[in-house]
């Protein structure tokens, strides 16, 4: 689809979060994405209500504090686990709890006890160590595909949470999702950097949009067991050289210690180059309405 473009509508909600996802899609649009915070995301489309790697507790202020890293929020979560209702199913892309929180998952499993929880299948086992319903979970591997809803599927790709690392079956421990829904593509890398092949699957599967970490990477906090994601160049990058014609940031501004201040790339997004990727940088549940137009 090389002619394929996306238009978006960032729209600021005032209202709480519960609210705005019990409205209806904005008119002319097929597909409302709500930012979550950290790697989360909501996702509307045709009365199918996706989570993607929620976090919106407090379980690992709880579990850090008084540590070297407190994670303590800088945000508050835009909606409390109870009051999600109509899940379809929710996404998680690898076992760290701010992607597979067990105090996010048990609250919306229990909420919605129709709701797919799915999970990489190297991490069943963990999931369930989490207390979360063996009836709930789906394994996906790699270059395997599910259906979510009727019209929307959802694709495994391979991650590099800063390597590749998969269990002795060839198990891939942290994945992407590619999903296609309403004529859009939309890819969640989970946590992930550069490696090879990652531009040319994206490419040769035409998606739409990207929704990447840009909180980067740093040898110091890797050697103490916070790995590192995409710098903010190297999402663009990815995108130019995917042909996705739009970037949506996320993994900032939750923990003080492994954030990015991203005033100065909003000014290079302003003055970018032609050819990049249309740049959204999200506030906390504002909705971003996608819509893609007929071919011309």
């Amino acid at each position: 689809m090389p002619d394929f473009k996306i238009e978006t509508d960032l729209i600021p909600l005032g209202c709480a979060l519960a609210e705005n996802l019990a409205r209806p899609i904005p008119e002319r649009a097929q597909v409302a994405l709500h930012w979550l915070g950290q790697a989360g995301f909501a996702v509307r489309s045709s009365g199918c209500l996706l989570l993607i790697d929620p976090y919106l507790s407090d379980s690992l202020a709880r579990k850090y504090r008084g540590s070297e890293f407190p994670h303590e929020r800088m945000m508050p979560a835009p909606i409390l686990p109870g009051e999600l209702h109509g899940v379809s199913a929710v996404l998680c892309t690898h076992r760290h709890s701010d992607h597979m929180d067990p105090e996010t998952l048990s609250v919306i499993a229990a909420a919605n006890p129709e709701c797919s929880i799915v999970v990489p299948r190297a991490e069943i086992d963990h999931a369930l160590s989490l207390g979360l319903p063996a009836s709930s979970l789906r394994g996906l591997a790699a270059g395997e595909s599910l259906s979510l809803c009727p019209g929307v599927d959802v694709e495994a790709l391979p991650s590099a949470h800063e390597t590749l690392l998969v269990n002795d079956k060839g198990e891939h421990h942290h994945l992407g999702y590619i999903l296609s829904l309403a004529g859009i593509r939309l890819y969640h890398s989970g946590d992930c950097v550069p490696y090879d092949g990652l531009a040319a699957a994206l490419r040769a599967r035409a998606v739409n949009i990207a929704l990447l970490p840009v909180n980067g990477r740093s040898t110091l906090l890797s050697r103490k067991g916070i790995i590192g994601n995409f710098f903010f160049d190297e999402a663009v990058q990815l995108c130019r050289d995917a042909n996705i014609p739009l970037l949506v940031c996320h993994h900032f501004g939750m923990f003080a210690f492994n954030t990015i201040d991203l005033t100065r790339h909003a000014r290079e997004i302003d003055s970018r180059r032609e050819g990049a990727p249309r740049c959204v940088i999200p506030d906390a549940g504002s909705l971003i309405a996608l819509r893609a137009p007929p071919h011309a």
